[in-house]
């Protein structure tokens, strides 16, 4: 599975930015997409993730009611909207994917692909 995040910018605090993912190559045994983030000298944090099929989604806890994940199955595509940045929002977002069915979405090595990553940088 290859995963191609799209999206990341400058932007300032209160603003919007979504981030898009299309994923391609053998992601029939997909099961879990979603983004994780990591800022200098911090581990990587979950963001979101959300299923391929029936799409239920998880949100870590410091963006819950800011950011919304979906996904476009006939585009194999999910994107991330974020809404009213704040700066401890800048990292260095993933898109990962994973093919277990009972993955615990929190952890990092539940995750079998992992996407280059795109910068997200918000000003205060």
């Amino acid at each position: 599975v290859q995963l191609q995040a799209s999206g990341g910018g400058l932007v300032q605090a209160g603003d919007s930015l979504r981030l898009s993912c299309a994923a391609s190559g053998r992601t029939l045994g997909s099961y879990f997409i979603g983004w994780f983030r990591q800022s200098p000298g911090k581990e990587r944090e979950f963001v979101a993730a959300i299923t391929w099929t029936e799409g239920t989604t998880f949100y870590g806890d410091s963006v819950k009611g800011r950011f919304t994940i979906s996904r476009d199955n006939t585009k194999k595509t999910v994107y991330l909207q974020m809404n009213s940045l704040r700066p401890e929002d800048t990292a260095v977002y993933y898109c990962v994917s994973s093919h277990y069915v009972h993955a615990i979405v929190r952890v990092p090595s539940e995750y079998n692909y992992w996407g280059q990553g795109t910068q997200v940088t918000v000003s205060s």
